[in-house]
């Protein structure tokens, strides 16, 4: 089975499962968040499972389960030097018959719901799952440079020991007659 072109039917009603791992430059989106070149990224891991959940009286629920995670080169936020992330996601998803159906259960289901297709793009899903997995602020736990807690200029106290202009005019200002 392709998993860029999954009839996600088929899969779940037999239970299929696939695996796979890739480099970060097949998947573009996610490529474009990594930072620099100082440290490699891991390869992608990837894993999903197709279900069938049985309804009682009803017909059974489609799912597909996905597991994904890659060692992402992004910028620490404290130090603003790489800073190797682990991203990680792990979903489940039901599927129902049209892309109606799954808008009018998306504001009342807890689940993630998805629409059927036969030519289902799972890498595609997977990406999407990565990025919206991405840490906000990504942070070393130690930076490995010191950073400056401070924000004092030093050419600050330079520019106070100049003589003020207007203290001039002043002086000038006393010499005249009232």
């Amino acid at each position: 089975m392709d998993p860029r072109h999954l009839d996600v039917v088929s899969f779940a009603r037999d239970a299929i499962g696939l695996k796979g791992e890739g480099n970060l430059a097949d998947w573009p989106r996610l490529a474009e968040e990594q930072f620099g070149s100082a440290l490699s990224p891991g390869l992608l891991l990837w894993q999903m499972q197709g279900r069938m959940v049985p309804q009682p009286g009803g017909t059974d629920e489609i799912w597909l389960d996905l597991k994904a995670s890659v060692r992402l080169p992004m910028q620490c936020q404290r130090c603003l030097t790489p800073v190797l992330e682990v991203v990680a996601a792990e979903r489940s998803f039901r599927f129902v018959a049209d892309e109606a159906t799954a808008a009018a259960l998306d504001d009342e289901a807890e689940d993630d719901i998805l629409a059927i297709s036969r030519d289902f793009d799972a890498l595609a899903l997977i990406e999407d799952e990565l990025i919206l997995s991405l840490p906000l602020v990504p942070l070393h736990e130690i930076c490995p440079e010191t950073v400056p807690m401070s924000a004092v200029d030093p050419g600050f106290d330079a520019a106070s020991e100049r003589p003020n202009p207007f203290g001039i005019l002043a002086g000038l200002k006393t010499g005249l007659p009232k």
